[in-house]
Parts: C-alpha cells; sequence; structure tokens
C-alpha cells in the first residue's frame, strides 16, 4: 500500500495544503537529484530522464491536485517527500514504460531529513526574490517620491496623540521609507543566509548513502535551473536548526509591525471627515460602499485589510518561533510547518506592501490648508513665541487657543499685524533645526 494512502488516518486532516511555491521547490530538488544521480552513474539514463520529466510536470503544477498531505504531519515532512516520490515514480514509469519506484529510484542518495529542509528553502529564497523585494521596493519608491512632494507640506505634530509641534507630512513619509529601507537591507542579508542548502546531506548530515560528489552536483543543477546562486551548508547545522528561516521570518515580523504602524497613521489622518482629523483624502477607498446601512460613507478599506495582515504575519512568526524549538539531537521537528508559514507571510505581505502603495500612498491627497491651520492650532507653539511676544502675552495666548481660537486669530486680537503675525508663524522654520526666538530679535 501507498504512504499517501495510509498517511492519512495517522496525519491531521485540517485541508491546510503546501502551497504552489513549495510543491515546485520540491519538483526541483527531485530533478536536480536524478541528473546528478545520472552523471554519477547510479541511476538508469531512462530512468533518470522519465523523472526529470515528471519532476518537471510537478515544477509547472500539473499534478498539484496529487499532493493530499497536510502540513500537520510528521516534523521532518517525509509525508510531503514521500507524497512527491509517489507522484513523480508513478507519472514516471507511466513515461518510460519502466517500473520506476518511488525509494530507491526517485528518492535515491536522499532523504526526507535533507530534501524537504531544503525544498523549503529554495521556496523561501525564490518567492522573496520574485514578489517581496519587488513589493517592497515598489513601496520604498512610493513613499520617496511622496516625502519629496510634501516636504513643505506643514501639518501638526502628535505625541501621545496630542498636539506637539509642526512636522511637515514629508518629514512623516521619509520615517516611513528610512525604516523600511534598513529592511529591506536585512532581508537581502538574511536571504544569503538561507541559500545555505542541506542536501546531500541525507539521514543525519553525515551523507551516508550518496555520493561524495551528489552535493555539490546538485546544487549545481539546482543554480542552472534557478540563476539564485545557492550554495553548500554546514549539513549538521541546516538540517538541526530552522533559525535561518526564524530570521526571514523576523524580518518579516519587522515590516508587518512598521506596516501597521504605518496603516495606523494613515488611518488617522483620514478619519473623519468632519468630526475627526481628515488631514488626507484616499481617492481610491470611496470606489466601494464603507457601510451596509449608511450611504455615501467611505472607510479605509485597504489600510484595514494592510492592519490584518500585519497581525497575520507577526502571529505567524511566533509560530515559527515555536517550530524552530522543535526537534533534538540531529533533526528539526517544525520542517513542513515553518516552511508553510514563510511562504504565506511572503505572500501576505507582498500583496499588503503592493496595496498599501499603489492604493492608499500613490492615491492620497493631502488637505493643505486644514493641515496648516490644525499647525497654527498647536498649543505647542506657545513655547515658540514665548520669547518673542514675552511671558504675559503668551499666557494670554494659551488662553484664547483653549477657547478654540487660532494662534493667528489670536496674535491679531492681541494688536499684533498681519506681516508681523506671518513673521512669528513662520512655521517653515520650525520645521527644521535652529532657534526660531533668536532670529527674531
Amino acid at each position: 500500500m501507498k504512504y499517501t494512502e495510509v498517511a492519512p488516518k495517522l496525519f491531521m486532516n485540517t485541508g491546510t495544503r503546501f502551497p504552489r511555491k513549495i510543491i515546485w521547490a520540491m519538483g526541483l530538488v527531485k530533478l536536480a537529484c536524478a541528473r546528478a544521480n545520472a552523471k554519477l552513474n547510479l541511476l538508469d539514463k531512462d530512468i533518470a530522464k522519465a523523472i526529470e520529466d515528471a519532476s518537471i510536470e510537478v515544477m509547472d503544477g500539473k499534478h498539484d491536485e496529487k499532493v493530499i498531505l497536510d502540513v500537520f504531519q510528521t516534523g521532518s515532512g517525509t509525508g510531503l517527500n514521500m507524497n512527491i516520490n509517489e507522484i513523480i515514480a508513478e507519472r514516471a514509469s507511466e513515461l518510460s514504460g519502466k517500473k520506476i519506484h518511488p525509494n530507491d529510484h526517485v528518492n535515491m542518495s536522499q532523504s526526507s531529513n535533507d530534501v524537504v529542509p531544503t525544498a523549503i528553502r529554495i521556496a523561501a529564497v525564490s518567492n522573496a526574490i520574485e514578489n517581496l523585494i519587488p513589493s517592497l521596493r515598489d513601496i520604498l519608491s512610493s513613499l520617496n517620491e511622496k516625502s519629496k512632494e510634501y516636504d513643505n507640506v506643514i501639518k501638526p505634530g502628535r505625541t501621545h496623540l496630542r498636539d506637539a509641534l509642526p512636522i511637515t507630512l514629508g518629514q512623516e513619509l521619509s520615517a516611513y521609507y528610512d525604516a523600511l529601507s534598513h529592511d529591506l537591507e536585512q532581508l537581502n542579508n538574511v536571504i544569503e543566509y538561507v541559500k545555505e542548502l542541506p542536501i546531500g546531506g541525507t539521514a543525519v548530515g553525515t551523507g551516508l548513502n550518496a555520493h561524495p560528489k551528489f552535493t555539490e552536483l546538485v546544487i549545481q543543477e539546482i543554480n542552472e535551473l534557478t540563476s539564485l546562486n545557492f550554495k553548500t551548508s554546514n549539513k549538521f547545522r541546516s538540517m538541526r536548526f530552522l533559525t535561518d528561516l526564524l530570521l526571514l521570518s523576523g524580518v518579516m515580523r519587522n515590516i508587518a509591525i512598521e506596516l501597521y504602524r504605518i496603516g495606523q497613521d494613515f488611518r488617522l489622518m483620514f478619519s473623519g471627515p468632519f468630526t475627526s482629523i481628515g488631514e488626507i483624502d484616499i481617492p481610491t477607498q470611496e470606489e466601494i460602499a464603507g457601510s451596509s446601512i449608511m450611504p455615501g460613507k467611505t472607510n479605509p478599506v485597504t489600510v484595514e485589510a494592510t492592519l490584518l495582515v500585519s497581525s497575520e504575519v507577526v502571529g505567524l512568526d511566533h509560530a515559527n518561533q515555536m517550530a524552530s524549538m522543535l526537534g533534538e539531537f540531529e533533526l528539526a521537528m517544525g520542517v513542513p510547518l515553518i516552511g508553510y508559514n514563510i511562504i504565506l507571510q511572503e505572500n501576505l505581505l507582498s500583496e499588503a506592501l503592493r496595496k498599501f502603495s499603489s492604493l492608499v500612498i500613490n492615491g492620497m491627497k493631502p488637505n493643505v490648508e486644514k493641515m496648516k491651520r490644525y499647525a497654527e492650532s498647536s498649543p505647542s507653539l506657545i513655547t515658540v513665541i514665548s520669547p518673542i511676544v514675552g511671558y504675559d502675552k503668551a499666557s494670554q495666548i494659551g488662553k484664547m487657543l483653549v477657547k478654540g481660537m487660532s494662534i493667528r486669530e489670536a496674535l491679531r486680537e492681541m494688536g499684533f499685524k498681519d506681516e508681523e503675525i506671518d513673521k512669528i508663524l513662520d512655521l517653515q522654520q520650525l520645521v527644521k533645526p535652529g532657534i526660531p526666538a533668536k532670529s527674531q530679535k
């Protein structure tokens, strides 16, 4: 009886299936291993060719419906490996007319213990380079462009959700840009670590039952097929520890946390339009109804969906921390779960970054006059003008502000002329280093 027929009785049956990228990576590993074994004269050339052809079909997604074993299975990923072995063996037998065995031929020179940890790393790297990094670069480009465009748009700063000294919208956007640019740098660094593959380690890292040149040939084949420059690892480390993948998860957690913070700021700036902050408009959010009962209401739907993604990515990172601790001695036991989670994190973040960039950042429209009016209404400006107008007058102005006046209106009531007020309230001087009071003397 096939492994795949018996295993569902013992594994979980949650309906959680491996993503396309991991199935592709498993096919890629089987293809590379067949070619390496053929070059080493360990595998009959016709059988190797049939395994190659069947593996390509797996890579192309032609047998995805046959990858039926649940992610929540044996911790080494043996279930996934045997599922793929049996799919390839059956299809290769059909293609060649020969009896091709899932273990003796498809799994030659391999163990689930080195194959699946190799495949999940290949999938993670490939998916990051194809999806996550381009999405991160897109949002960085948008933030950089908008930070320059709105560099002179004055708005009130806020600390503890209370009015603070002025800042520009461009300065706020530059903070987001800088944070995410550091994340991109860290992402590129950790990907180089994840590129170290344990293939050829077989059961415990020693490489028993694999040719001494097997690892080198397999990685060479993988690199020819992907151009991603994978390399061999210390197999004892990379079969025992998944902490390189945990580092990748940690970078994604940081991106998610920063994206959550950015989303909250945009959500607050968009709040209103009349009874809250209302500093920006996001026209794209008006394309769908914001309420099933209140006609005409618009909500920051893309921002809120992004907050949900961020929450999920942070939660998955915690699951990855637990999965990385599973196992004793020579083998990690959280392989299927961390592989599944990493791809899910990459996919979720890629989508969120892309849509937040195109629909929120690129579409935002600042309410410039409203921002300026808020900035001029901030009680914190009393600190700046006190050395200019004197303590007593500053105290009087503070009382006027409490009653709802702007500083401009209060200064006018105190007898200051408009040109004097313009000089005192030169907000552009308040959003850069310097001591404004000294320049007024």
